[in-house]
């Protein structure tokens, strides 16, 4: 028989059993992306990859879990997202390309939004095998191959010159099923791309676009666009040149540099804001991809040939990095500094992007052919520049997290640490909202339910290190 206090309590409901999940964190400061408070001493349940519960820490004891995560001290944000990234480099380097997926878990990030290369084949594969749990890295959104004209200087596009062949390559990507569209402008014409944005937008998908110079930000962003990708495209918009510079440079008659130029001499702030709160009207975001575009611009001073986290990057996809250096390398002091004012001028919009109501996206462009634009380790340099040249931490730890859930519509299910939403969470040993860097203070990770702690991050990145160096003395024989 049960002592008769015991029972007592029982009929009045004072005394539960304990609830079963698969992982309790103890005692966290859970950030909200959304408001920017602080929630202390908070304990997160988890349970079937879910998040079952966040309660005060001293509600906790309400679970018994399979296991306990002692966060005291420690900050829970969302899994980062790195919204622009690429895998690619022709079939040889499938493996080295798959190496880089434990790259963005060991540093956070626990989804990436691959905007083409020409591994669409194997990418398809990853999405299904790192979303069943099968393959270890993060959740992968892709656009399969991007849209391009003929003869694009871009590997593995589907290349398009008419309106039926339009058609055809959307009924081919829809067949893949692709989370988004990428088009770029190589030798896409202008008509085309605006008529790829539109049809795109009529069967429901998101677009993802370089801009052509003959366009303007607002032709884009009424043609439905809902991402420009790099920050430099948003310059000329602060110009009455914008257009005619364009079709100047479509035609031939001047190069972009002397035309940025033109574009600077003649930028107008309130003119910018006004285009680019119509391009927040219209619901196109922007994705800085402020690293990969810095390392460029500032290859003069940086070579970056002995950084350490090259024993993470294959030498196949270090081979792809020449052509971008080699580029580089036949600039003249006039040249880098007008690079270095190109990229200075292009990061210094960030602030007049948010104000006016434009949706950022952290992405970096890391992958193949962008020069010592590392995977992983790069986001957290992303976000460090996106404070740098004028977002708050707050504001940077937003368009790594709940922005990027948004536009590929998973808000529902991503973004933000609350219940009901999937187990993707990062904790930290410092508070990102005092000081950005703390992102890269990583104590653990949770993916779909699953924590690695920080030993087990750093066998991850062993083993990717163990690997490159195995691939660096066969190419080397």
């Amino acid at each position: 028989m049960l002592p008769l206090a015991l029972a007592a309590l029982l009929v009045t409901g004072q005394v539960h059993s304990a609830e079963r999940v698969d992982l309790l964190v103890r005692d966290a400061t859970v950030i909200d992306v959304e408001s920017g408070k602080r929630l202390p001493h908070r304990a997160i349940a988890v349970r079937d990859g879910r998040i079952l519960a966040i309660v005060p820490s001293a509600k906790a004891r309400r679970y018994e879990a399979t296991r306990t995560i002692d966060a005291a001290g420690k900050y829970a944000i969302p899994g980062l997202w790195d919204m622009h990234v690429h895998f690619g480099g022709g079939d040889a380097l499938i493996e080295e390309n798959r190496n880089l997926l434990p790259l963005y878990l060991a540093h956070g990030i626990t989804a990436v939004r691959d905007c083409a290369g020409d591994l669409s084949p194997s990418v398809f594969e990853w999405r299904a095998a790192t979303a069943s749990g099968e393959l270890l890295g993060p959740t992968i959104y892709t656009s399969g191959p991007k849209i391009e004209g003929y003869k694009s200087i871009w590997p593995g596009d589907l290349e398009i010159g008419t309106e039926k062949e339009l058609d055809a390559a959307l009924d081919q990507l829809q067949g893949w099923k692709v989370d988004f569209v990428k088009i770029t402008d190589n030798t896409l014409s202008p008509e085309l791309l605006l008529a790829a944005v539109r049809e795109a937008g009529k069967r429901g998908l998101k677009t993802s676009a370089h801009v052509p110079y003959s366009l303007t930000l607002d032709e884009v962003g009424s043609a439905g666009l809902d991402s420009i990708e790099h920050i430099d495209y948003a310059f000329k918009a602060g110009s009455p040149l914008e257009k005619s510079l364009g079709e100047a440079i479509a035609r031939g008659e001047i190069n972009s540099r002397d035309a940025f130029t033109q574009w600077e001499a003649t930028f107008d702030a309130t003119r910018a804001r006004s285009a680019y709160a119509r391009l927040a009207h219209n619901g196109t975001a922007i994705t800085p991809t402020l690293n990969g575009s810095r390392v460029v611009a500032y290859l003069d001073q940086d070579d970056h040939r002995n950084d350490d986290y090259l024993k993470y990057i294959g030498p196949g996809l270090q081979a792809t990095y020449s052509w971008r250096v080699e580029r580089a390398a036949k600039d003249d002091a006039e040249a880098i500094r007008r690079r270095h004012e190109r990229f200075e001028k292009s990061a210094s919009l960030l602030p007049m992007l948010q104000e006016s109501g434009v949706t950022i996206l952290a992405g970096t462009d890391a992958g193949f052919l962008n020069s010592y634009n590392y995977p992983g380790i790069g986001l957290h340099d992303e976000l460090g520049w996106l404070v740098r040249y004028g977002l708050t931490p707050l504001q940077a730890l937003q368009a790594s997290t709940i922005n990027g859930a948004r536009f590929l519509g998973h808000a529902d299910t991503h973004g933000t640490l609350e219940a009901g939403k999937a187990a993707d969470l990062v904790l930290l040993d410092a508070d990102p909202l005092q000081d950005i860097a703390a992102t890269r203070r990583i104590d653990t990770v949770v993916l779909k339910g699953e924590a690695y702690d920080r030993a087990r991050l750093d066998a991850m990145l062993a083993d990717v290190a163990a690997r490159v160096a195995t691939q660096q003395a066969a190419a080397k024989k």
